[in-house]
């Protein structure tokens, strides 16, 4: 039987950061902008308040879309940088945490070209936990 279940160790972005280039899921507070289509709510003017986790990954150095240098920030599949929670951005990363690794393999976070159909055969074989 192959073992699919796994654990998430979260980090606290102000103690520590990943090593740069690393993939992880990052948890980001920020606020959604307000709807703009609905009457203007003075109970919450600026948005709804949000945390909630997005794979990302870490670097030490990133240059954006419009050309401008950031360091020690996450990065999103859009682009989007993000700061670890304290500094400077709307939206910040609290936590972080390693990826877990592919179902089935204990060490392997990717597999590319001919190993991938044997990975996925042996997760797929695996029984399911009662």
């Amino acid at each position: 039987m192959v073992k699919l279940d796994t654990m998430v160790t979260w980090v606290d972005a102000r103690d520590r950061l990943p090593r740069s280039g690393v993939p992880v899921a990052a948890a980001i507070t920020g606020r959604y902008p307000p709807d703009r289509d609905v009457e203007d709510d003075a109970d919450d003017p600026l948005g709804e308040e949000f945390w909630l986790v997005r794979p990302m990954y870490f670097t030490s150095l990133h240059f954006g879309a419009d050309e401008a240098e950031h360091t020690d920030c996450f990065v999103d599949s859009d682009g989007v940088v993000r700061l670890p929670y304290g500094l400077g951005s709307a939206e910040t990363v609290t936590h972080w945490a390693e990826l877990p690794t592919l179902p089935g393999e204990m060490t392997t976070r990717a597999v590319l070209g001919e190993g991938v159909q044997a990975a996925l055969r042996r997760a797929w074989s695996a029984e399911p936990r009662s």
